[in-house]
């Protein structure tokens, strides 16, 4: 059994993925991983990251509207995962506390991205939490 952590990871690595592959579905992406035991079976793996897909004009203009002076085209695709993860997290799922939705993209980003970004992430995701409170 995976924990809510180890789940989330497995969301973020579909989407990071994903944004290598425009043409492959986000289910498609999540079959492959599962029978090539890449990633364990997860649906709220799963279902976190199609609803990501499902609502990324919003997610992402929540990004653009919060990155002051940063395009979206110079964001790391690590950061961009992450941040996109959580923002659908924030916006979409009621019953995760918002601290938990942005301390796990920074540890994300601590694991993943470069030094810089998670103090970025971090930056854009608490002013996107403080909008929405």
């Amino acid at each position: 059994m995976l924990t809510r952590r180890e789940e989330r990871e497995q969301a973020f690595i579909l989407l990071f993925e994903k944004s290598f592959n425009e043409e492959v579905t986000v289910s498609e992406l999540y079959d492959m991983a599962v029978e090539n035991e890449a990633i364990a079976e997860s649906e709220f793996a799963k279902t976190l990251a199609l609803k990501v897909t499902e609502n990324l004009g919003e997610i992402d203009a929540a990004i653009e509207k919060h990155s002051v002076k940063w395009k979206m085209n110079r964001i790391s695709k690590v950061a961009l995962a992450v941040m996109r993860l959580a923002i659908c997290e924030i916006l979409y799922y009621d019953d995760i506390p918002v601290g938990v939705s942005i301390n796990e993209a920074v540890e994300l980003c601590k694991k993943y991205a470069s030094k810089d970004d998670y103090s970025f992430v971090n930056g854009i995701l608490s002013s996107i939490a403080k909008e929405e409170k």
